[in-house]
């Protein structure tokens, strides 16, 4: 069984990526790592190939910074690197690049990716997730941090990545038939030091939106407030080892309440109906296979 890594990045150390730290995170797993490395404003690319040569193979890329919509070029970086699996692969693990894996699910996702490589009806592998806010000792916990996501897709089908890079598609626009992996992704996207967090929103907002958009909903500021969230609750479990030295430099505070959560009523009746007559909920960007 051959596994590819594949990831995009771009301006890593600026925005405060975690991006060292998925790739190590990643590489246990894969016999080789493609990252596709956007031309930066930092050293981004030194970061990368200062990682680990045998493993990790880097393609320089040049965004289309006049993408405007819907994150497209996301997407076209993810197909980059995506084109670039060799012909032998049995399958392809996609990581971004504020995404870690835990060490303590290895077992469990190596076994899935042995399990379901005979089956020809799999196409991918669909992961939980544990969405971090503010600090690295809470998550998200409304309604429209998704819970689920194919990270591992079958080699040799096709498979593009869909919209802006979240998920993928086969040839004609077909949602991919997975299966669940009893796993999950570790996402620090909304975990940065306050002035990062600042630059990056006002910079991928571009991404999604024009200037006119931008320049209304983002506001400017030297750094990002994180106290406007909604809900919260406290992480009760551990961090990928590979976090350790960054979690320990973290040089900024954040506390919540969770008793003071603002829950919209349209999520306390969606959660009731799915726990009560097993309604769910939600953009389902794939077909869960029984």
């Amino acid at each position: 069984m051959k596994v590819v890594g594949v990831t995009f990045i771009r301006n890593a150390i600026r925005y405060d990526y975690p991006i060292a730290e998925s790739l190590r995170s990643l590489l246990p797993l894969c016999d080789e790592v493609i990252v596709a490395v956007g031309a930066s404003e930092d050293a981004t690319l030194a970061l990368i190939q200062n990682l680990a040569p045998d493993k990790i193979r880097i393609i320089e890329t040049v965004w289309d910074d006049s993408l405007r919509e819907g994150g497209r070029v996301l997407a076209v970086e993810t197909d980059k690197a995506l084109a670039a699996v060799p012909p032998d692969a049995d399958w392809i693990f996609y990581l971004q690049g504020d995404e870690v894996l835990h060490e303590d699910n290895y077992p469990a996702i190596r076994a899935a990716m042995q399990q379901h490589l005979p089956d020809a009806r799999v196409d991918g592998l669909l992961f939980d997730y544990h969405h971090f806010y503010g600090s690295y000792d809470y998550l998200g916990a409304a309604r429209r941090w998704y819970r689920h996501e194919i990270r591992v897709v079958r080699a040799g089908r096709g498979i593009y990545s869909y919209r802006d890079a979240q998920g993928f598609r086969k040839p004609e626009n077909q949602k991919l038939n997975v299966k669940a992996v009893q796993a999950h992704i570790y996402h620090y996207g909304w975990v940065k030091e306050p002035a990062a967090m600042q630059g990056k929103q006002e910079t991928f907002n571009r991404y999604w939106h024009d200037d006119a958009w931008t320049e209304a909903n983002i506001v400017k500021a030297d750094a990002f407030d994180y106290t406007g969230i909604d809900a919260l609750t406290r992480f009760p479990g551990t961090h990928p080892a590979v976090m350790a030295d960054r979690i320990a430099r973290k040089n900024w505070r954040f506390d919540h309440d969770p008793t003071r959560n603002r829950i919209p009523l349209k999520d306390k009746l969606k959660a009731l109906a799915e726990r009560w007559f097993g309604v769910r909920f939600g953009y389902k960007n794939y077909e869960l296979l029984k």
